[in-house]
């Protein structure tokens, strides 16, 4: 049965509620910093372990305000468990601290050095956007709070309208874990409401902020950030195009496949991904037509599915509305905006050819901004060349797709395409071979991010090198050793991984280890 998800609108926090939670965060952030990492594993663990036990109360309310299915929410949620795993096995290894020690040197080549010992420290209470398109993994329990708990930092999280019901009971669900697994009080709280976003994001006791969501949404949270008599870093990821190429060799090898992969793609989650790839450039050829005929027929197969909101299925309309109307368009596949039986909106896909790359940067302005649903451009191309003054005039992106042959190293177009390649690396975070942006693993090595808009800095928010967002580095100075942090003693209590004089610390072995 249907469940009807108007346009999205919460109450707000009461500003002396606002004051609370704020002060709260403020007292809990020194003792929460002090935490060994051992104790603060510990309890994101303990939060993970009560996520994972209550799935079933979670994943009702979540699918009646999202329209998702019991099977994505369900596996969104192990995926914000497990992101919830990692950063408390990063955080037990203590190799997120970065302890870097020159001792003092009085034959340095530079004159006498002092001994220096460098780490990591929390930088404060950080505020947290939730995201709309995922409930679970960039929400009340998401990558951004994970990472900023783990840091030593504590949230206070302003949920997305679009579920409400969903932000409250997993927000009930992480503050009885934090508090069985002793953590302060105030280490974590809710609020709801713009007014109430934007007074946490202005306050003194706030150090950062962390956003997924629209580039207008992002830019305006942005410019408070920066505007404030003490700015503080805002980390926001918010909106990208994701180019995908594909080489004359890829087209000629699997013209079937790129056709097919594509269109599950950018149809994926209804076109609600940040990584959703919204231009594929084609090259022009004999068989160019044809591979698009074929796009064009899975498109127009795919059917008509739920959006999170009244708000983003009008977005979406008003979108196609102005893509289509740009000059050199050919609407192949006409997407709708309709609402099923239940008031519930649901869209179509939407696949529109663009005549030329020449005629997609003239209309750059309308044509190459993010379109928050099921719509994509393709767009043939005559050379490469054109394809790499294309890339180098883009705007930043999440990820850059490339397609080329799959044959051996060393077969034709391996140096022919490296141009293309550093252009990708300069306008994303993320160069994807061969497959589809869509899906970002949770891993050490990922990045999610990219130049701007695709987000407001250098760094990644999935992945444990989030964790780096929410730290910044303090060294000693000749400090009496009594007085040091125990990362930075000498005798190491806490056995964390260090660098000392530009080489690894060798760590005695404890008596189990021997």
């Amino acid at each position: 049965m249907s469940t009807t998800r108007p346009s999205a609108t919460e109450p707000e926090t009461a500003p002396e509620e606002v004051e609370r939670l704020l002060a709260r965060a403020a007292a809990a952030a020194p003792s929460w910093g002090r935490f060994t990492p051992a104790a603060r594993a510990d309890t994101l663990t303990a939060v993970a372990d009560a996520l994972d036990a209550r799935t079933g109360e979670l994943v009702p309310p979540a699918a009646a305000e999202t329209g998702y299915t019991t099977g994505r929410l369900t596996g969104e949620i192990k995926r914000t468990t497990v992101q919830l795993r990692m950063f408390a096995d990063r955080v037990r290894s203590g190799a997120y601290l970065d302890v870097t020690i020159d001792r003092a040197d009085p034959e340095f080549v530079l004159g006498p050095r002092p001994e220096l010992r460098r780490h990591q420290v929390p930088i404060g209470p950080v505020v947290v956007f939730a995201a709309g398109n995922f409930p679970f993994a960039f929400s009340v329990a998401g990558t951004d709070t994970a990472s900023a708990l783990a840091a030593g930092c504590p949230v206070i999280l302003k949920t997305h309208p679009g579920h409400p019901r969903t932000s409250a009971a997993t927000a009930a669900i992480v503050h009885e874990a934090l508090a069985e697994a002793g953590a302060p009080e105030g280490v974590f709280a809710m609020i709801t409401g713009r007014q109430a976003g934007v007074t946490v994001l202005r306050d003194a006791r706030i150090s950062a902020a962390a956003f997924t969501g629209s580039v207008r949404g992002g830019r305006a949270l942005f410019d408070i950030a920066a505007a404030r008599p003490t700015p503080i870093p805002f980390y926001g990821e918010l909106g990208s195009i994701n180019p995908v190429v594909v080489t004359e060799e890829a087209l000629a090898e699997r013209a079937e496949e790129i056709a097919s992969g594509f269109v599950a793609s950018f149809t994926l989650g209804t076109g609600q991904f940040c990584t959703k790839p919204g231009v594929l450039l084609l090259p022009r050829d004999a068989d160019t037509a044809q591979t698009v005929e074929v796009i064009a027929r899975a498109a127009g197969e795919v059917a008509a599915a739920p959006m999170l909101s009244a708000d983003i299925a009008t977005g979406y309309g008003y979108r196609l509305a102005e893509i289509t109307a740009a000059a050199g368009t050919d609407v192949l596949v006409k997407g709708a905006v309709s609402t099923d039986d239940g008031g519930v909106p649901q869209v179509s896909p939407s696949l529109v050819r663009v005549a030329s790359v020449a005629q997609l940067r003239a209309a750059a302005a309308v044509l190459l901004e993010e379109c928050f649903g099921p719509a994509a451009l393709v767009v043939p191309y005559d050379t490469e060349e054109e394809v790499e003054d294309l890339l180098a005039d883009l705007d930043g992106a999440l990820t850059v797709s490339i397609h080329t042959s799959r044959e051996a190293s060393g077969a034709p177009g391996g140096d022919k395409y490296r141009r293309l390649v550093e252009l990708a690396q300069q306008r994303a975070g993320r160069v994807v071979f061969n497959a589809w942006p869509t899906g970002v693993a949770v891993t050490h090595a990922q990045n999610h991010g990219g130049p701007y808009p695709a987000a407001t800095s250098a760094h990644t928010s999935v992945g444990t090198g989030a964790v780096w967002r929410f730290l910044r580095p303090v060294v000693f100075q000749d400090a009496p050793d009594d007085l040091l942090p125990p990362a930075l003693r000498e005798s190491n209590p806490l056995r964390v991984p260090r660098t000392i004089d530009g080489q690894s610390e060798r760590l005695p072995a404890t008596a189990t280890e021997s």
